[in-house]
């Protein structure tokens, strides 16, 4: 009987993946070459780059790629011309926005309303001297609070003297017949201007204002149409002028005597003029 022979041992030397191995790294190394053959580097773009990150953390770097060290003062390197001019427009598109100071409001100014009675008191003194205030003689005005004639210096009193001109007698009767339908305070004030009296019968200015306002009050309540009750005399000198006291334009002006009715109330119905 023929003996079965033994199989041989396979020989187990363990370098077979090594062929395989260097077959990989050829073909991965094949592969970069053509990637690098392909890519394009833009030197200058990425040194710049480099530049800024470097120069932001308060270091430098050499162009030639040496080692890198800290610089106390980094410089930046200066933007191209056609680069900085269309930063410079881009800056001048944001303008300022316009800031207006808001000023405080002015508290409101309160206006008073005329009383309806000034009105037509006004309009009835205005209608009954017509002809006094067209020959200057007289004036008539009015506010919030009052209503005022005004007579002027040549038409009521003589230089220096406290008696009435006789063209003052039917202007004062005009004026009485109107106020006797009306009630209200009447006050005749007196003024001179800032030249001494030259008189022995008064005093001082006090004194000539003083007559000249009384005499005035005596005829206007000579006939008792009017409530001597509502009537007053004051005499003011040379204050509150009307103009400053330097020419004898102004000194005239501010010889004069007013009578001024406050707060009136008038029957419409018995106003004659």
């Amino acid at each position: 009987m023929r003996a079965i022979p033994k199989p041989k041992p396979k020989s187990n030397s363990g370098a077979g993946w090594i062929v395989t191995f260097a077959d990989l790294m050829s073909l991965l190394l094949t592969f970069f070459i053509l990637l690098l053959s392909f890519s394009e580097t833009d030197v200058a773009k990425y040194e710049a780059m480099a530049f800024a990150l470097s120069a932001s953390f308060g270091v430098a770097q050499s162009n030639s790629g040496g080692s890198i060290i800290f610089a106390e003062h980094p410089e930046i390197p200066p933007l191209p011309k056609d680069d900085q001019s269309d930063l410079e427009k881009e800056f001048e598109d944001f303008d300022e926005p316009d800031v207006e100071m808001l000023e405080e409001p002015a508290p409101p100014v309160e206006v008073k309303q005329i009383d309806p009675n000034i009105d037509q008191l006004t309009e009835t003194l205005v209608d009954a001297l017509a002809a006094e205030i067209s020959s200057d003689s007289l004036t008539v005005s009015y506010d919030a609070d009052k209503v005022v004639v005004r007579f002027s210096d040549s038409t009521s009193f003589p230089s220096g003297s406290e008696e009435l001109k006789d063209a003052m007698f039917p202007i004062i009767e005009k004026i009485e017949e109107v106020l006797a339908n009306c009630e209200g305070e009447v006050t005749v004030s007196g003024y001179t201007d800032n030249l001494p009296v030259n008189s022995s019968r008064f005093r001082s200015n006090w004194d000539l204002s003083a007559a000249r306002a009384v005499s005035v009050v005596h005829q206007l309540i000579l006939n008792n149409k009017i409530d001597v009750n509502r009537v007053s005399a004051a005499g003011h000198a040379e204050t509150n002028p009307l103009a400053p006291n330097d020419t004898a334009e102004n000194r005239a002006k501010n010889r004069r005597v007013e009578i001024s009715v406050y707060s009136p109330i008038c029957e419409e119905s018995s106003w004659g003029f």
